[in-house]
């Protein structure tokens, strides 16, 4: 499934950028940036899944890892399947603290019906304590990426 994935564009290049926490740590950092906050990649807790193996040599030794750790795949998703929850990447910043990581959530959660490029941001403040305002769009892709490398190329020349 991974493999399908990255030839779709569902993953970046080397999809251990996106299976070890990396890729969403990066877009917390961003976030947690544009708010104003001082943080680093370092600052970020990290919560992993991946078997450290599977972390070592090409994107192909990672394949072949991956086949050698079915069962623990299969047991993380078994776990959460079998208590009706499903597995998603989350980050999370309260504004003092990061974090990224696997999480089992379930049904009633605002990210349980993302599904294939999808990603979206809960934001709690003041106004929108008990209930999020949300932001949920297309989060990979060309199409996505031009838009945001151009944004920010327009950016950098009016400053």
């Amino acid at each position: 499934m991974v493999r399908q994935a990255q030839d779709e564009g569902y993953t970046e290049p080397d999809p251990r950028l996106d299976l070890s926490g990396t890729d969403v740590a990066r877009k917390i950092l961003i976030l947690a940036r544009e708010a104003g906050n001082r943080l680093e990649m370092d600052d970020i807790e990290n919560v992993g899944f991946l078997p450290a193996s599977c972390l070592k040599g090409s994107v192909e030794d990672f394949y072949a890892e991956m086949t050698k750790h079915d069962a623990h795949f299969k047991k993380l998703f078994d776990e959460a399947f079998s208590q009706g929850l499903k597995l998603k990447y989350i980050a999370s910043f309260d504004g003092s603290k990061a974090a990224v990581g696997l999480q089992s959530i379930g049904p009633d959660h605002n990210f349980a019906n993302l599904a294939g490029k999808d990603n979206a941001v809960l934001f709690y403040t003041d106004r929108y304590s008990e209930q999020p305002l949300v932001i949920k769009g297309a989060g990979a892709g060309a199409d996505v990426t031009a838009a945001g490398v151009f944004a920010d190329i327009i950016r950098a020349a009016r400053s």
